[in-house]
């Protein structure tokens, strides 16, 4: 077994970006310029922007933080984002999610104009991803296949069996999968909640992604000898042992399947770290105005 380390990934790639900043820096250009939205106080969300906005400063891209009570209404939080849109010095947007339910997150993410959706979730990204045209790729797909390229993990012509069909992780990581490039040629099952005889469809894969948010889900008999197991999930488990009360557990149980598996990616310490880098991939890639003009 050998273990996808997100981690030493994740720091290679922020000193390449970092190179790249600087010399955007030296020549006199504008500064990569992040912009997050965050609603409300809720734990985990507070911990992933800061955490988004650290490593900005890291690698010496500009970042700014939008506080927003969570009486805010649809409204008010539209008109920012228009704003925003509007805004030159502003290269990517992304709102922290979950919203509070009087706000729909579709809308919002319809509002971002497609040349600030950093994160990849505006349908016109989707639309394009999936057509294979330049576009901003949602961040964890793009950390996933940057880490399977990065440890040169043959994807063409295996069985790629993703578990979980949100519009975040799961359905856009099983048509990168199937797309004909590198990372991809796979033959892709997605997989979800009405899937029958799941645990033998996950024994077929050659390349397991696990994205449905149920810690621990995958077990050790759900998984063949020697697969690619990619964990995508990141979820807080009451922990009286830990000084904060919880520990963070993944979709697959470690311990059982991690003696089975060709590869695998540990939490924390591998995928989430990767999509922190992506997002930074695509501002800088907006910055630069790769894939659209400014708006």
């Amino acid at each position: 077994m050998q273990l996808l380390d997100g981690k030493y990934l994740s720091q290679q790639i922020k000193q390449e970006i970092a190179a790249q900043v600087a010399d955007i820096r030296s020549q006199g250009g504008k500064i990569p310029h992040l912009v997050a939205i965050l609603v409300g106080n809720n734990g985990a969300s507070e911990t992933y922007v800061a955490s988004k906005m650290k490593n900005c400063e890291e690698v010496g891209m500009k970042s700014s933080l939008f506080r927003f009570d969570t009486s805010v209404t649809e409204t008010e939080l539209l008109d920012k984002v228009r704003a925003i849109n509007n805004d030159p010095d502003i290269d990517g947007l992304i709102v922290q999610l979950p919203l509070p339910d009087h706000i729909s997150a579709d809308k919002v993410m319809e509002t971002i104009h497609p040349a600030k959706d950093v994160d990849g979730f505006h349908p016109i990204n989707i639309g394009r991803m999936a057509k294979g045209l330049p576009a901003y790729i949602s961040a964890t797909p793009q950390g996933v296949l940057e880490m399977l390229s990065r440890y040169n993990i043959e994807t063409a012509g295996k069985h790629c069996v993703v578990v979980g069909r949100s519009q975040i992780v799961g359905l856009p990581m099983s048509i990168l999968m199937q797309r004909n490039t590198y990372p991809g040629n796979c033959t892709v099952t997605l997989t979800h909640s009405r899937t029958k005889n799941l645990a033998e469809i996950c024994r077929s894969a050659d390349i397991l992604v696990a994205a449905l948010g149920r810690p621990e889900f995958i077990t050790g008999d759900m998984v063949k000898e020697g697969a690619v197991v990619i964990d995508v999930g990141l979820e807080r488990v009451p922990d009286a042992t830990k000084k904060s009360g919880f520990a963070l557990k993944g979709d697959v149980k470690f311990d059982e399947v991690s003696p089975k598996a060709g590869f695998i990616t540990p939490v924390p310490g591998g995928v989430g770290l990767m999509t922190i880098c992506s997002l930074m991939q695509n501002t800088l890639k907006a910055a630069r105005e790769e894939i659209y003009p400014k708006p």
